[in-house]
Protein backbone atom coordinates (compact mmCIF):
# COMPACT_ATOMS: atom_id res chain seq x y z
CA UNK A 1 0.00 0.00 0.00
CA UNK A 2 0.93 3.38 -1.04
CA UNK A 3 1.22 4.96 2.77
CA UNK A 4 2.05 8.49 1.24
CA UNK A 5 -1.34 8.97 0.18
CA UNK A 6 -3.17 7.33 3.25
CA UNK A 7 -2.96 9.54 6.11
CA UNK A 8 -6.43 10.83 7.38
CA UNK A 9 -7.93 12.78 9.70
CA UNK A 10 -11.74 13.08 10.84
CA UNK A 11 -13.41 16.42 12.41
CA UNK A 12 -15.80 15.86 15.65
CA UNK A 13 -15.03 11.69 15.95
CA UNK A 14 -17.28 11.16 12.67
CA UNK A 15 -15.45 9.29 10.01
CA UNK A 16 -16.22 10.85 6.43
CA UNK A 17 -15.58 6.69 5.04
CA UNK A 18 -18.56 5.41 3.38
CA UNK A 19 -19.19 2.11 3.07
CA UNK A 20 -20.00 0.03 -0.02
CA UNK A 21 -22.15 -3.22 -0.25
CA UNK A 22 -21.44 -3.46 -3.74
CA UNK A 23 -19.32 -7.13 -4.76
CA UNK A 24 -15.79 -7.00 -5.09
CA UNK A 25 -14.26 -6.64 -8.76
CA UNK A 26 -13.49 -10.24 -10.28
CA UNK A 27 -9.72 -11.64 -11.44
CA UNK A 28 -11.27 -12.65 -14.60
CA UNK A 29 -9.19 -15.69 -16.21
CA UNK A 30 -7.09 -15.36 -12.75
CA UNK A 31 -4.67 -12.93 -14.98
CA UNK A 32 -3.84 -11.13 -11.46
CA UNK A 33 -3.18 -14.31 -9.84
CA UNK A 34 -0.77 -15.56 -12.73
CA UNK A 35 0.19 -11.90 -13.02
CA UNK A 36 1.32 -11.69 -9.45
CA UNK A 37 3.13 -15.28 -9.48
CA UNK A 38 5.50 -13.69 -12.37
CA UNK A 39 6.28 -10.56 -10.42
CA UNK A 40 7.62 -12.89 -7.65
CA UNK A 41 9.50 -14.74 -10.14
CA UNK A 42 11.07 -10.96 -11.06
CA UNK A 43 12.46 -10.42 -7.97
CA UNK A 44 13.99 -13.62 -7.10
CA UNK A 45 15.03 -14.25 -10.41
CA UNK A 46 18.48 -12.08 -10.73
CA UNK A 47 19.90 -14.08 -7.74
CA UNK A 48 19.02 -17.17 -8.34
CA UNK A 49 20.97 -16.92 -12.10
CA UNK A 50 24.15 -15.97 -9.98
CA UNK A 51 24.00 -18.90 -7.78
CA UNK A 52 22.47 -21.42 -10.53
CA UNK A 53 25.82 -20.47 -12.75
CA UNK A 54 27.83 -22.62 -9.85
CA UNK A 55 29.86 -24.30 -12.71
CA UNK A 56 30.50 -21.16 -14.35
CA UNK A 57 31.61 -19.45 -10.87
CA UNK A 58 33.73 -22.34 -9.43
CA UNK A 59 35.74 -23.23 -12.49
CA UNK A 60 36.51 -19.44 -12.67
CA UNK A 61 37.89 -19.27 -8.97
CA UNK A 62 38.64 -22.78 -7.91
CA UNK A 63 39.24 -23.77 -4.85
CA UNK A 64 37.38 -20.35 -3.32
CA UNK A 65 33.94 -20.02 -1.36
CA UNK A 66 32.30 -17.87 -4.40
CA UNK A 67 29.04 -19.60 -3.96
CA UNK A 68 28.65 -19.21 0.07
CA UNK A 69 30.43 -15.68 -0.19
CA UNK A 70 27.51 -14.87 -2.76
CA UNK A 71 24.79 -16.04 -0.56
CA UNK A 72 26.30 -14.51 2.33
CA UNK A 73 26.78 -11.01 0.72
CA UNK A 74 23.06 -11.08 -0.34
CA UNK A 75 21.51 -12.31 2.67
CA UNK A 76 23.46 -9.87 4.82
CA UNK A 77 22.26 -6.78 2.01
CA UNK A 78 19.35 -7.69 2.20
CA UNK A 79 18.25 -7.49 6.43
CA UNK A 80 19.91 -4.35 5.91
CA UNK A 81 17.53 -3.17 3.30
CA UNK A 82 14.94 -4.54 5.20
CA UNK A 83 15.84 -2.76 7.97
CA UNK A 84 15.81 0.47 6.05
CA UNK A 85 12.68 -0.43 3.86
CA UNK A 86 10.76 -0.59 7.22
CA UNK A 87 12.01 2.65 8.40
CA UNK A 88 11.46 4.56 5.51
CA UNK A 89 7.85 2.30 4.19
CA UNK A 90 6.21 5.67 4.01
CA UNK A 91 8.54 7.88 2.50
CA UNK A 92 8.55 6.69 -1.27
CA UNK A 93 5.70 5.00 -2.59
CA UNK A 94 4.78 1.38 -3.56
CA UNK A 95 5.38 1.61 -6.88
CA UNK A 96 8.60 3.92 -6.85
CA UNK A 97 10.23 1.21 -4.15
CA UNK A 98 9.00 -1.75 -6.90
CA UNK A 99 10.16 -0.06 -9.86
CA UNK A 100 13.84 0.71 -7.92
CA UNK A 101 13.91 -3.13 -7.51
CA UNK A 102 14.12 -3.93 -11.21
CA UNK A 103 15.84 -0.88 -12.48
CA UNK A 104 18.80 -2.04 -10.05
CA UNK A 105 18.57 -5.61 -10.65
CA UNK A 106 18.61 -5.05 -14.52
CA UNK A 107 21.51 -2.70 -14.78
CA UNK A 108 23.85 -5.03 -12.61
CA UNK A 109 22.39 -7.83 -14.47
CA UNK A 110 23.69 -5.93 -17.86
CA UNK A 111 26.65 -4.77 -16.71
CA UNK A 112 27.98 -8.10 -15.28
CA UNK A 113 26.92 -9.96 -18.41
CA UNK A 114 29.25 -7.69 -20.84
CA UNK A 115 32.10 -6.34 -18.76
CA UNK A 116 32.80 -9.70 -16.53
CA UNK A 117 31.32 -12.39 -18.34
CA UNK A 118 31.62 -11.32 -21.75
CA UNK A 119 34.57 -8.99 -21.97
CA UNK A 120 36.53 -10.48 -19.31
CA UNK A 121 37.86 -6.60 -18.73
CA UNK A 122 38.92 -7.72 -15.08
CA UNK A 123 41.75 -9.76 -13.24
CA UNK A 124 40.76 -12.39 -11.38
CA UNK A 125 40.73 -10.64 -8.07
CA UNK A 126 38.67 -7.69 -9.36
CA UNK A 127 36.23 -10.30 -10.89
CA UNK A 128 35.48 -11.38 -7.66
CA UNK A 129 34.76 -8.15 -5.89
CA UNK A 130 32.56 -7.01 -8.86
CA UNK A 131 30.60 -10.46 -8.41
CA UNK A 132 30.48 -9.57 -5.08
CA UNK A 133 29.59 -5.67 -5.17
CA UNK A 134 26.70 -6.42 -8.09
CA UNK A 135 25.59 -9.34 -5.84
CA UNK A 136 24.91 -6.25 -2.69
CA UNK A 137 23.48 -4.39 -4.99
CA UNK A 138 21.33 -6.52 -6.68
CA UNK A 139 19.76 -7.39 -3.04
CA UNK A 140 19.47 -3.83 -1.77
CA UNK A 141 16.57 -3.04 -4.58
CA UNK A 142 15.35 -6.49 -4.82
CA UNK A 143 14.93 -6.71 -1.26
CA UNK A 144 13.21 -3.45 -0.72
CA UNK A 145 10.74 -4.99 -3.66
CA UNK A 146 9.99 -7.89 -1.88
CA UNK A 147 9.08 -6.60 1.04
CA UNK A 148 7.03 -3.94 -0.92
CA UNK A 149 5.21 -6.98 -2.47
CA UNK A 150 4.17 -8.62 0.19
CA UNK A 151 2.52 -5.55 2.06
CA UNK A 152 1.29 -5.24 -1.60
CA UNK A 153 -0.22 -8.62 -1.50
CA UNK A 154 -1.42 -8.35 2.05
CA UNK A 155 -4.08 -6.14 0.96
CA UNK A 156 -5.41 -8.63 -1.36
CA UNK A 157 -6.85 -11.91 -0.80
CA UNK A 158 -4.91 -14.63 0.54
CA UNK A 159 -4.15 -16.54 -2.47
CA UNK A 160 -2.14 -13.47 -3.87
CA UNK A 161 0.27 -13.99 -1.10
CA UNK A 162 0.76 -17.42 -2.45
CA UNK A 163 1.21 -16.85 -5.98
CA UNK A 164 4.04 -14.27 -4.93
CA UNK A 165 6.02 -16.97 -3.01
CA UNK A 166 5.25 -19.76 -5.39
CA UNK A 167 6.41 -16.92 -8.48
CA UNK A 168 9.54 -16.69 -5.81
CA UNK A 169 10.31 -20.45 -6.90
CA UNK A 170 9.11 -20.34 -10.02
CA UNK A 171 12.26 -17.82 -10.52
CA UNK A 172 14.35 -20.93 -9.09
CA UNK A 173 12.90 -23.64 -11.49
CA UNK A 174 13.11 -20.87 -14.51
CA UNK A 175 16.96 -20.27 -14.22
CA UNK A 176 17.48 -23.92 -13.34
CA UNK A 177 15.56 -25.22 -16.82
CA UNK A 178 17.88 -21.82 -18.21
CA UNK A 179 20.74 -23.08 -17.18
CA UNK A 180 20.76 -26.73 -17.83
CA UNK A 181 19.51 -26.23 -21.77
CA UNK A 182 22.17 -23.20 -21.97
CA UNK A 183 25.13 -25.73 -20.73
CA UNK A 184 23.91 -28.64 -22.62
CA UNK A 185 23.62 -27.00 -26.26
CA UNK A 186 27.29 -24.75 -25.71
CA UNK A 187 30.27 -26.69 -23.96
CA UNK A 188 32.10 -23.15 -23.50
CA UNK A 189 31.47 -22.04 -20.32
CA UNK A 190 32.07 -17.88 -21.09
CA UNK A 191 29.22 -18.73 -24.54
CA UNK A 192 26.77 -20.42 -22.35
CA UNK A 193 26.78 -17.88 -19.26
CA UNK A 194 26.67 -14.92 -21.76
CA UNK A 195 23.52 -16.32 -23.11
CA UNK A 196 22.37 -17.87 -19.62
CA UNK A 197 22.46 -14.23 -18.45
CA UNK A 198 20.95 -12.78 -21.12
CA UNK A 199 17.61 -14.77 -20.73
CA UNK A 200 17.80 -14.12 -17.17
CA UNK A 201 17.65 -10.54 -18.31
CA UNK A 202 14.85 -10.45 -20.78
CA UNK A 203 12.77 -12.72 -18.03
CA UNK A 204 13.06 -9.14 -15.67
CA UNK A 205 12.21 -7.08 -18.27
CA UNK A 206 8.86 -9.25 -18.78
CA UNK A 207 7.94 -9.44 -14.98
CA UNK A 208 8.03 -5.68 -14.66
CA UNK A 209 6.24 -4.58 -17.80
CA UNK A 210 3.73 -7.43 -16.24
CA UNK A 211 3.74 -5.77 -12.09
CA UNK A 212 2.55 -1.96 -13.99
CA UNK A 213 -0.03 -3.77 -15.72
CA UNK A 214 -1.34 -5.58 -12.64
CA UNK A 215 -1.67 -3.19 -10.54
CA UNK A 216 -3.62 -0.68 -12.99
CA UNK A 217 -6.32 -3.67 -12.63
CA UNK A 218 -9.93 -2.97 -11.56
CA UNK A 219 -9.28 -5.90 -9.07
CA UNK A 220 -6.08 -4.79 -7.19
CA UNK A 221 -7.20 -1.23 -7.28
CA UNK A 222 -10.53 -2.17 -5.25
CA UNK A 223 -8.82 -3.79 -2.50
CA UNK A 224 -6.26 -2.12 -2.36
CA UNK A 225 -8.45 0.84 -1.98
CA UNK A 226 -10.62 -1.21 0.93
CA UNK A 227 -7.56 -1.64 2.70
CA UNK A 228 -6.34 2.25 2.08
CA UNK A 229 -9.95 3.09 3.45
CA UNK A 230 -9.37 1.53 6.43
CA UNK A 231 -6.33 2.81 7.18
CA UNK A 232 -7.68 6.71 6.98
CA UNK A 233 -10.43 5.30 9.14
CA UNK A 234 -7.89 4.13 11.92
CA UNK A 235 -5.90 7.73 11.46
CA UNK A 236 -9.00 9.77 11.42
CA UNK A 237 -9.96 8.40 14.51
CA UNK A 238 -6.20 8.92 15.65
CA UNK A 239 -5.66 12.48 14.97
CA UNK A 240 -9.43 13.12 16.06
CA UNK A 241 -7.79 12.46 19.54
CA UNK A 242 -4.59 14.74 19.11
CA UNK A 243 -7.33 17.00 17.80
CA UNK A 244 -9.42 17.63 20.79
CA UNK A 245 -6.29 17.40 22.97
CA UNK A 246 -5.34 20.64 24.33
CA UNK A 247 -1.81 19.44 24.99
CA UNK A 248 -1.69 18.51 21.02
CA UNK A 249 -3.57 21.23 18.75
CA UNK A 250 0.19 22.52 17.79
CA UNK A 251 0.40 19.17 15.51
CA UNK A 252 -2.86 20.60 13.88
CA UNK A 253 -2.76 23.21 11.53
CA UNK A 254 -6.40 24.66 10.38
CA UNK A 255 -6.42 25.88 7.28
CA UNK A 256 -9.32 27.81 6.03
CA UNK A 257 -10.53 28.03 2.19
CA UNK A 258 -9.46 26.55 -0.61
CA UNK A 259 -8.95 23.28 -0.32
CA UNK A 260 -5.26 21.75 -0.66
CA UNK A 261 -5.45 18.15 -2.39
CA UNK A 262 -2.51 15.96 -3.87
CA UNK A 263 -0.03 17.04 -0.80
CA UNK A 264 1.87 15.00 1.51
CA UNK A 265 0.78 14.62 5.12
CA UNK A 266 -2.86 16.61 3.99
CA UNK A 267 -6.07 14.87 3.53
CA UNK A 268 -8.61 16.99 3.45
CA UNK A 269 -12.05 15.18 4.59
CA UNK A 270 -15.70 16.04 3.09
CA UNK A 271 -18.76 15.14 4.31
CA UNK A 272 -21.03 12.04 2.48
CA UNK A 273 -23.81 14.95 1.47
CA UNK A 274 -20.66 16.75 -0.18
CA UNK A 275 -19.62 14.37 -2.97
CA UNK A 276 -16.06 14.88 -4.42
CA UNK A 277 -16.19 15.37 -8.60
CA UNK A 278 -14.99 11.53 -8.41
CA UNK A 279 -17.09 9.90 -5.93
CA UNK A 280 -20.47 9.01 -7.32
CA UNK A 281 -23.15 10.17 -5.19
CA UNK A 282 -26.21 7.39 -4.77
CA UNK A 283 -29.69 8.76 -3.04
CA UNK A 284 -29.97 7.40 0.03
CA UNK A 285 -26.70 6.89 0.88
CA UNK A 286 -25.76 3.60 -0.64
CA UNK A 287 -23.28 3.14 -3.44
CA UNK A 288 -24.70 1.07 -6.04
CA UNK A 289 -21.99 1.80 -8.31
CA UNK A 290 -19.91 -0.66 -9.92
CA UNK A 291 -16.44 -1.84 -9.17
CA UNK A 292 -14.49 0.48 -11.50
CA UNK A 293 -16.14 3.23 -9.76
CA UNK A 294 -15.71 1.93 -6.54
CA UNK A 295 -11.98 1.20 -6.90
CA UNK A 296 -11.91 5.23 -8.48
CA UNK A 297 -13.53 6.28 -5.26
CA UNK A 298 -11.36 4.75 -2.97
CA UNK A 299 -8.26 5.81 -4.70
CA UNK A 300 -9.42 9.79 -4.01
CA UNK A 301 -8.68 11.91 -1.23
CA UNK A 302 -11.34 12.26 1.66
CA UNK A 303 -12.94 16.29 1.67
CA UNK A 304 -14.55 17.47 4.87
CA UNK A 305 -17.28 20.36 4.40
CA UNK A 306 -15.52 23.76 5.48
CA UNK A 307 -12.34 22.85 6.56
CA UNK A 308 -9.13 21.16 6.23
CA UNK A 309 -6.11 19.80 8.15
CA UNK A 310 -2.60 19.73 7.97
CA UNK A 311 -0.68 17.69 10.11
CA UNK A 312 2.56 18.58 11.43
CA UNK A 313 4.36 15.56 12.71
CA UNK A 314 8.34 15.53 13.63
CA UNK A 315 10.73 12.70 12.18
CA UNK A 316 11.25 11.50 15.53
CA UNK A 317 7.50 11.29 16.42
CA UNK A 318 7.47 9.47 12.98
CA UNK A 319 9.87 7.03 13.85
CA UNK A 320 8.30 6.54 16.97
CA UNK A 321 4.63 5.78 16.36
CA UNK A 322 5.91 3.63 13.74
CA UNK A 323 7.74 1.21 15.89
CA UNK A 324 4.82 1.11 18.02
CA UNK A 325 2.64 -0.19 15.34
CA UNK A 326 5.06 -2.89 14.51
CA UNK A 327 5.56 -3.88 18.02
CA UNK A 328 1.78 -4.15 18.36
CA UNK A 329 1.53 -6.10 15.40
CA UNK A 330 4.55 -8.03 16.28
CA UNK A 331 2.46 -9.37 19.28
CA UNK A 332 -0.54 -10.75 17.75
CA UNK A 333 1.55 -12.88 14.72
CA UNK A 334 4.70 -14.12 16.40
CA UNK A 335 3.97 -17.53 15.86
CA UNK A 336 4.10 -17.42 12.51
CA UNK A 337 7.50 -14.90 12.59
CA UNK A 338 9.11 -17.72 14.43
CA UNK A 339 8.02 -20.67 12.12
CA UNK A 340 9.36 -18.82 9.22
CA UNK A 341 12.28 -17.65 10.32
CA UNK A 342 13.09 -20.86 11.76
CA UNK A 343 12.34 -22.19 8.34
CA UNK A 344 14.63 -20.33 6.02
CA UNK A 345 16.84 -20.74 8.50
CA UNK A 346 17.33 -24.40 8.22
CA UNK A 347 17.49 -23.88 4.42
CA UNK A 348 20.14 -21.52 4.15
CA UNK A 349 22.28 -23.76 6.24
CA UNK A 350 22.65 -25.95 3.51
CA UNK A 351 21.25 -24.19 -0.02
CA UNK A 352 23.27 -23.23 -1.81
CA UNK A 353 26.75 -23.40 0.06
CA UNK A 354 26.67 -27.04 1.28
CA UNK A 355 25.10 -28.51 -1.64
CA UNK A 356 27.42 -27.20 -3.84
CA UNK A 357 30.31 -28.59 -2.04
CA UNK A 358 29.00 -32.18 -2.33
CA UNK A 359 31.14 -34.62 -5.17
CA UNK A 360 29.79 -36.65 -7.73
CA UNK A 361 32.37 -38.87 -9.66
CA UNK A 362 29.63 -39.43 -11.90
CA UNK A 363 27.95 -36.10 -13.12
CA UNK A 364 31.33 -33.79 -11.85
CA UNK A 365 30.48 -30.27 -12.60
CA UNK A 366 26.86 -31.34 -13.27
CA UNK A 367 26.11 -32.13 -9.73
CA UNK A 368 25.93 -28.79 -7.72
CA UNK A 369 23.69 -27.70 -10.63
CA UNK A 370 21.43 -30.53 -10.56
CA UNK A 371 21.27 -30.46 -6.54
CA UNK A 372 19.89 -26.96 -6.85
CA UNK A 373 17.37 -27.79 -10.13
CA UNK A 374 16.07 -30.28 -7.28
CA UNK A 375 15.95 -28.22 -4.64
CA UNK A 376 14.10 -25.07 -7.28
CA UNK A 377 11.69 -27.92 -8.29
CA UNK A 378 10.64 -29.12 -5.12
CA UNK A 379 10.54 -25.28 -3.55
CA UNK A 380 8.17 -25.15 -6.27
CA UNK A 381 6.16 -27.75 -5.60
CA UNK A 382 6.12 -26.82 -1.82
CA UNK A 383 4.38 -23.73 -2.90
CA UNK A 384 2.09 -24.83 -4.69
CA UNK A 385 0.81 -27.27 -1.92
CA UNK A 386 0.52 -24.42 0.33
CA UNK A 387 -2.46 -23.28 -1.77
CA UNK A 388 -4.67 -26.14 -0.85
CA UNK A 389 -6.43 -24.77 2.47
CA UNK A 390 -5.73 -25.67 5.68
CA UNK A 391 -5.79 -23.62 9.31
CA UNK A 392 -2.83 -24.62 10.42
CA UNK A 393 -2.31 -24.49 14.33
CA UNK A 394 0.10 -21.90 15.14
CA UNK A 395 1.89 -24.19 17.63
CA UNK A 396 1.96 -27.13 15.02
CA UNK A 397 3.22 -24.83 13.00
CA UNK A 398 6.18 -23.87 14.94
CA UNK A 399 6.84 -27.25 15.73
CA UNK A 400 7.17 -28.68 11.84
CA UNK A 401 9.37 -25.82 11.52
CA UNK A 402 11.40 -26.98 14.26
CA UNK A 403 11.38 -30.26 13.61
CA UNK A 404 13.12 -29.27 9.74
CA UNK A 405 16.70 -29.26 11.63
CA UNK A 406 17.73 -32.91 11.25
CA UNK A 407 18.00 -32.09 7.33
CA UNK A 408 21.01 -30.19 8.45
CA UNK A 409 23.29 -33.23 9.76
CA UNK A 410 22.28 -35.52 7.36
CA UNK A 411 23.29 -33.62 4.16
CA UNK A 412 26.30 -32.62 5.98
CA UNK A 413 26.89 -36.19 5.91
CA UNK A 414 26.52 -36.38 2.01
CA UNK A 415 29.61 -34.26 1.68
CA UNK A 416 32.10 -35.14 5.01
CA UNK A 417 34.61 -35.80 5.10
CA UNK A 418 35.18 -34.15 2.14
CA UNK A 419 37.58 -37.14 0.79
CA UNK A 420 34.76 -39.99 1.65
CA UNK A 421 31.44 -38.81 2.84
CA UNK A 422 29.85 -41.04 5.16
CA UNK A 423 26.30 -40.94 3.06
CA UNK A 424 27.94 -42.20 -0.44
CA UNK A 425 26.44 -41.93 -3.88
CA UNK A 426 24.29 -39.17 -5.57
CA UNK A 427 21.05 -40.35 -4.72
CA UNK A 428 21.09 -39.78 -0.85
CA UNK A 429 22.07 -35.99 -1.85
CA UNK A 430 19.45 -35.53 -4.43
CA UNK A 431 16.92 -37.33 -2.21
CA UNK A 432 18.12 -34.94 1.08
CA UNK A 433 17.66 -31.61 -2.02
CA UNK A 434 14.37 -32.80 -2.91
CA UNK A 435 13.30 -32.95 0.76
CA UNK A 436 14.48 -29.56 2.01
CA UNK A 437 13.00 -27.89 -1.13
CA UNK A 438 9.57 -29.45 -0.75
CA UNK A 439 9.63 -28.29 3.05
CA UNK A 440 10.70 -25.17 2.36
CA UNK A 441 8.64 -24.08 0.12
CA UNK A 442 5.61 -25.50 2.31
CA UNK A 443 6.60 -24.11 5.44
CA UNK A 444 7.94 -20.94 4.30
CA UNK A 445 4.81 -19.90 2.78
CA UNK A 446 2.34 -21.29 5.20
CA UNK A 447 3.16 -18.24 7.39
CA UNK A 448 3.13 -15.65 5.22
CA UNK A 449 -0.15 -16.64 3.85
CA UNK A 450 -2.09 -16.92 7.64
CA UNK A 451 -0.51 -13.90 9.41
CA UNK A 452 -2.21 -11.46 7.39
CA UNK A 453 -5.44 -13.04 7.61
CA UNK A 454 -5.41 -12.70 11.59
CA UNK A 455 -5.38 -9.01 11.76
CA UNK A 456 -7.41 -6.10 10.54
CA UNK A 457 -6.97 -4.40 7.35
CA UNK A 458 -5.34 -1.37 8.38
CA UNK A 459 -2.45 -3.74 9.54
CA UNK A 460 -2.19 -5.98 6.48
CA UNK A 461 0.72 -4.32 4.64
CA UNK A 462 2.49 -3.63 8.19
CA UNK A 463 1.93 -7.33 8.85
CA UNK A 464 3.52 -7.92 5.42
CA UNK A 465 6.77 -6.12 5.92
CA UNK A 466 7.08 -7.58 9.16
CA UNK A 467 7.17 -11.16 8.01
CA UNK A 468 9.54 -10.04 5.66
CA UNK A 469 11.99 -9.12 8.24
CA UNK A 470 11.33 -12.35 10.29
CA UNK A 471 11.67 -14.41 6.92
CA UNK A 472 14.94 -11.98 6.49
CA UNK A 473 16.68 -12.75 10.17
CA UNK A 474 16.48 -16.44 9.04
CA UNK A 475 17.81 -16.03 6.15
CA UNK A 476 20.65 -14.05 7.84
CA UNK A 477 21.28 -16.13 10.62
CA UNK A 478 21.54 -19.56 8.24
CA UNK A 479 23.89 -17.75 5.84
CA UNK A 480 26.18 -17.33 8.39
CA UNK A 481 25.85 -21.13 10.19
CA UNK A 482 26.74 -22.58 6.55
CA UNK A 483 29.96 -20.86 6.92
CA UNK A 484 30.76 -22.86 9.85
CA UNK A 485 29.11 -25.88 8.41
CA UNK A 486 31.65 -24.89 5.79
CA UNK A 487 34.96 -24.71 8.27
CA UNK A 488 33.81 -28.23 9.83
CA UNK A 489 34.27 -29.56 6.24
CA UNK A 490 37.69 -28.78 6.49
CA UNK A 491 40.32 -27.33 3.67
CA UNK A 492 39.33 -28.18 -0.32
CA UNK A 493 41.18 -31.39 -1.34
CA UNK A 494 44.18 -30.86 -3.28
CA UNK A 495 43.55 -34.43 -5.09
CA UNK A 496 41.26 -35.43 -7.01
CA UNK A 497 39.07 -37.97 -4.56
CA UNK A 498 37.28 -39.57 -7.70
CA UNK A 499 40.89 -40.95 -8.56
CA UNK A 500 41.44 -44.71 -7.26
CA UNK A 501 42.92 -44.59 -4.25
CA UNK A 502 46.06 -46.18 -5.65
CA UNK A 503 46.43 -44.38 -8.73
CA UNK A 504 49.69 -42.42 -6.33
CA UNK A 505 51.14 -45.59 -5.90
CA UNK A 506 50.63 -46.88 -9.25
CA UNK A 507 51.84 -43.79 -10.96
CA UNK A 508 55.41 -43.75 -8.55
CA UNK A 509 55.45 -47.68 -9.98
CA UNK A 510 55.03 -47.01 -13.87
CA UNK A 511 57.62 -44.01 -13.25
CA UNK A 512 60.34 -46.21 -11.24
CA UNK A 513 60.08 -48.88 -14.07
CA UNK A 514 60.52 -46.43 -16.82
CA UNK A 515 64.12 -45.87 -15.31
CA UNK A 516 65.01 -49.10 -16.42
CA UNK A 517 64.23 -48.97 -19.97
CA UNK A 518 66.48 -48.42 -22.06
CA UNK A 519 67.43 -44.90 -23.31
CA UNK A 520 65.89 -43.65 -19.75
CA UNK A 521 68.82 -43.16 -17.66
CA UNK A 522 68.95 -42.58 -14.27
CA UNK A 523 67.11 -39.25 -13.44
CA UNK A 524 65.18 -38.43 -16.64
CA UNK A 525 61.23 -39.19 -15.40
CA UNK A 526 59.80 -37.97 -18.55
CA UNK A 527 57.96 -40.72 -20.06
CA UNK A 528 57.90 -39.68 -23.53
Amino acid sequence: MDENASRGFCHGGRSAIRTTSSPPAADRCSAVYLGMLLCGAGFLLPYNSFITAVDYYQGKYPGSTIIFDMSFTYICTAFVALLVNNILVETFSLNVRISFGYVTALVMLCLVTIFDVSLEMFSSDVSYFVTLAAVSLIALGCTVQQSSFYGYTSMLPKRYTQAVMTGESAAGVIVSVNRILTKSFLSDPRRNTVIFFGVSIASVVLCCIIFHATRHTTFVRYHVGVCRTAALDEDARAITHQVCNPEEVGLVEILDGTVTRDHYGVLVLQSPSSPGPDTPAIPGGRDRSGPEQIARAHETQLKFKGHSYKRHISRWDSLKNGVRRRWAVAKGVWPFMLSIGLAYFVTLCLFPGIESEIVSCHWASWMPILLISIFNFSDFCGKVLASIPYEWPRGRLVFFSCLRIVLVPLMMLCAAPRSSPILKGETWAMLLSMLLGLTNGYFGSIPMILAPSTVPDEQKELTGNIMTLSYGLGLTLGSGVAYLLNLWLGPHLTIDPCLPSNSTTLFANISADIYLLPGHPPGNTSIY
